[in-house]
């Protein structure tokens, strides 16, 4: 008779448990995306599509997201780039304060939200800066830069010297090298910093209610109408969001897939 041995179950419980709670608000958001709501969308009413085929009336909803996919973008192409630089330099040259620059960078990923984005605050409001699209921006590119730095520096310090030095010796230019052989070396830890600043900037909420002003994100309009029950529109817009980032998930997946099996069948 074979003993029942609990630790052979344990893990695949505890992963089950864990992907199942992880689930419970999407599946959660998914389902009320299809609720026939009046005013509040906490109580279940009935199925329709309404909320699918006209996602955009409900008030306010489209300009939200809207704006946050603006200030995403903005965020993202200059912290990518500002961040890559930074990088590039931090790990292929020797200066002053090196190891200072580095300590200072790692500090807003350290820091609580909350202390950050009541700090941009004050000094918003010290220099008299009007709240609005423009604080947001600034705010998330302070907040996003340091993640793209550590996920670019992490590509940079992977590269084979060898390589540069070859395209070199082939009397390429130091543009030439750094474009044709190095910048698609980096490509791929660009693209990661990339989607992941853009989701730390779409997703924000602290940061950026403490610095919008008037300014609404869709973050913000969500919690807004918390209160009063999410409508449906919202939900349908938070399931597309999450369908759009499985899908590029699953893309890239594929697509290195595919790569890696092409290079072992050339090998």
């Amino acid at each position: 008779m074979r003993k029942f041995s609990f630790g052979k179950y344990a893990l695949p419980v505890y992963a089950v448990l864990a992907f199942t709670y992880l689930l419970i608000p999407i599946a959660f958001t998914f389902v009320f995306s299809f609720n026939d709501y009046r005013r509040s969308n906490i109580a279940w009413r009935g199925f329709t599509f309404d909320n699918w085929t006209s996602v955009c009336e409900a008030q306010g909803v489209c300009a939200a997201f809207g704006t946050s996919i603006s200030i995403g973008l903005i965020s993202t192409v200059i912290a990518t780039t500002l961040g890559t630089m930074i990088a590039i330099a931090l790990v292929r040259y020797r200066f002053k304060f090196r190891s200072a620059v580095s300590l200072l960078l790692f500090l807003p990923m350290a820091t609580p939200e909350l202390v950050l984005g009541a700090g941009l605050a004050a000094q918003f409001f010290n220099f008299g800066t009007e709240m609005g699209f423009t604080t947001i921006v600034i705010a998330h590119v302070m907040f996003c830069l340091s993640f793209v730095v550590v996920t670019v520096k992490a590509r940079v310090a992977s590269l084979d010297p060898a390589l540069e030095e070859a395209a070199t010796d082939l009397y390429g230019s130091p543009s030439q090298v750094f474009w044709k052989v190095t910048f698609p070396l980096l490509l791929p830890g660009i693209m990661a910093a990339a989607l992941l600043s853009f989701a730390l900037s779409f997703d924000d909420f602290i940061i950026t209610y403490f610095n919008s002003g008037p300014t609404e994100t869709f973050p913000k309009f969500v919690y807004t109408a918390a209160s009063k029950g999410l409508p449906g529109e919202a939900n349908v817009i938070g399931i597309g969001v999450f369908l759009l980032a499985i899908a590029i998930v699953l893309m890239i997946q594929i697509r290195s897939s595919i790569k890696a099996n092409r290079l072992a069948s050339v090998k």
